[in-house]
Order: structure tokens, then C-alpha cells, then sequence
């Protein structure tokens, strides 16, 4: 089985907000969390640290990620910020679960920080031992930058271990996002400077189009899109959380990868979670994959952003996926559309694995 790195995971949120062990199986927090609120809050799992083991999940981009309080849906959502303040500590705190994950674990979770962190991690992968254990490596992503109350910050969270930036979750001072569309402000700007000065990874994902297209020209750093998906194939969709084929090709053309999300309202305009899971199949998935590698002429610019656990489970995933480890369906699909094995681990984990080897401190 090919590797897998999944390029959108919020484990620290789910810690924080649902009192989550990913160390747990996926069977174990279902039997845990059976008939409690947080199924209507967040659906039944995905993640568990059996699945990621039979998955080969070998790298997550794991999110520090708060919500704006004009977001919040109950008082049950208690990881939310009023000012920048707020979610400075929030996102400080995340920080620490992801520290303390690693101290307390250090055979289950890696944090990858430099080149040489990722070289390590991977040759623990590399072996043909199958019932060995192997852990996880961690890629820090901030989703949101409200927790960035200056540029000037940006040093501190570079020391921290964070390597990828989203400036936009909803809008947020520095640019326009989802539900909240708009330009990159004055702000922003010159958080992208600073930015590009630390050699920081953007995520255009949640950027609103007309901020993303002028990240594209003025951002002279790497840039991936995390968790979109293709808006050519969700047609009146409208929401600006899609990837128009403008923005897609302008990501190719910076030697950039977008992780396509498995949320079935993503992969099908009008989906609810009504109409339960079986209209949506991988094989939805796989259209905006190939998307994506037909606008590229190759498959070196697509990837796996699952957003799983964020703020949907089981209820809303594509019928065939029951946990994380369900992603390796993937390959045979592919095949199917003449895919190459070597495209399709690409498309699975080494496309992002090359963007961090390309990207990430020595």
C-alpha cells in the first residue's frame, strides 16, 4: 500500500472541544461517545490510532483552529475567540496538545518541523516489517490567522513549529474567506510579506477568490490549498469555498498540491445529511481529483485533505469510507481511470511529501 499523508486534520480541536483520544481506536471512541451530544455536534469519528496504522496514514497536517464567536452554534462550541487575544491563547494551547501528544507518545506522534525531521520520520515507514508500529508525523497548519495579532509574531510561531499559514477560515482581518468574501486588506498584506520572509507555507483554502487570485501574484512563498475541492464540478454551488479552475491552474503553476476533501456537501451540490450516504461514492471523490490532474497534464498536483472530525463524521462521507484507514479504496478507483502506480502514489502521499521536502527548513 502507498503512503498516505492527509493534509487537513483539526486533532487538536477535536481534543480540546470533545475531550478526543487519538490513541483510542476508532471502535472505542464510537462506544465511548455512543448516544452522547457530540454525535449531533460533530458526528461519529473517522480517526483512531488502529486506523491510521492500517491506513498507512503517515503524515497529517494538523490544524490549530478556533472559531469566531459570531460562529458559534451552541455553548457546547467552547473553543471560540472574541479578539485576536483570545485566539492567540487558543491557538498557544493547541500548540501544547500537540507537544504534549508527542512527549507523552513518542512512538505514535512526530512533529515535523525540518527536513531532516521528515527524513527520519519517513525511513520509519520504509521498512517491510507490516505488524510493526509506526507513528504519525505532525505538520503544524494554522487555519484562520486571527491568532497572529501581528507579523511580528511570526517569528514566535516559527520557533513553535508551525509551518503552514491559512489566512482565511471566515473572513478575518488579513483577507476575505468563506462565507465572509473579499479581498486580502492592508493587513494582510503585509502578513504575506512577513510571511514569505520565514519561508511559511500558504494555504489558499477558505480564501475567498478574489483574495486567493492576489495571493497568487503577490505571495512569493510556497502554497498548497489543504482541503478544497474543484467548483467546476459543483455547479451553483453558491459558496465560495470552491476551487475555480483559474485558481487551480495558478496553484500548478507555483509547484503547488490540493488536498480534495471528502465531505460528501463538497462533492455533491445540495447534499444533506438527509438524503444519507449512498448517492455520494469514491467515486465522486475521484472526479475532482482527475479534475484537477486533467487541468495539470500530470497527477503531481493533487492530494489527500480529508477534514475529517471537522465538524461532520461518518453521516457525511462518501458510502464506502467507515474510518480514515478507508482512504487506501482509493487506489484500485484510480487505477480503474488508467492511472499509473506511480501517479497514484503520488496522489496519495508523495506529492505532498515532495512539497515538504522542497519547503521545509533544513
Amino acid at each position: 500500500m502507498a503512503l498516505i499523508v492527509d493534509a487537513h486534520e483539526d486533532i487538536a480541536y477535536n481534543i480540546l472541544n470533545f475531550g478526543r483520544d487519538y490513541t483510542r481506536s476508532v471502535a472505542e471512541t464510537r462506544r465511548l461517545e455512543h448516544g452522547s451530544e457530540i454525535i449531533d455536534q460533530n458526528g461519529h469519528t473517522l480517526f483512531g490510532w488502529s486506523e491510521y496504522q492500517q491506513g498507512k496514514i503517515a503524515l497529517v497536517f494538523s490544524t490549530l483552529f478556533a472559531l469566531p464567536k459570531r460562529f458559534q452554534v451552541g455553548a457546547w462550541e467552547e473553543v471560540v475567540y472574541n479578539n485576536p487575544d483570545e485566539a492567540h491563547k487558543l491557538y498557544r494551547s493547541q500548540i501544547d496538545i500537540y507537544r504534549r501528544l508527542v512527549d507523552e507518545h513518542p512512538d505514535k506522534f512526530n512533529l515535523i518541523r525540518t527536513t531532516q525531521d521528515l527524513e527520519q520520520h519517513l525511513s520509519k515507514w520504509q521498512d517491510s516489517v507490516e505488524e510493526r508500529q509506526r507513528p504519525i508525523g505532525l505538520v503544524l497548519l494554522m487555519e484562520g490567522a486571527d491568532g497572529i495579532r501581528s507579523p511580528e509574531e511570526l517569528e514566535e510561531w516559527w520557533t513553535l513549529g508551525l509551518r503552514i499559514i491559512g489566512p482565511a477560515w471566515v473572513g478575518t482581518r488579513y483577507s476575505g474567506g468563506w462565507l465572509e468574501p473579499g479581498p486580502i486588506t492592508s493587513e494582510g498584506r503585509e502578513l504575506l510579506a512577513a510571511m514569505a520572509d520565514y519561508k511559511f507555507t500558504l494555504d489558499l483554502s477558505h480564501m475567498d477568490e478574489e483574495a486567493a487570485l492576489e495571493a497568487l501574484d503577490i505571495y512569493e512563498g510556497a502554497m498548497i490549498a489543504s482541503h478544497s475541492n474543484a467548483a467546476a464540478l459543483l455547479p451553483n454551488s453558491g459558496s465560495n469555498r470552491h476551487l475555480s479552475d483559474q485558481i487551480i491552474r495558478g496553484i500548478i503553476e507555483r509547484d503547488g498540491v490540493i488536498g480534495v476533501v471528502l465531505f460528501n456537501g463538497y462533492l455533491q451540490v445540495g447534499w444533506k445529511k438527509s438524503d444519507g450516504r449512498e448517492p455520494i461514492t469514491l467515486n465522486h471523490v475521484i472526479a475532482h481529483i482527475d479534475h484537477i490532474c486533467q487541468l495539470a497534464g500530470d497527477a503531481r498536483h493533487v492530494g489527500i485533505g480529508s477534514d475529517f472530525d471537522g465538524g461532520f463524521g461518518l453521516d457525511s462521507v462518501p458510502h464506502g469510507i467507515d474510518t480514515v484507514a478507508d482512504l487506501q479504496k482509493l487506489p484500485p478507483l484510480l487505477a480503474e481511470r488508467g492511472y499509473t502506480e506511480s501517479d497514484i502514489s503520488a496522489i496519495l502521499g508523495e506529492n505532498f511529501i515532495n512539497h515538504l521536502k522542497k519547503n521545509l527548513p533544513s
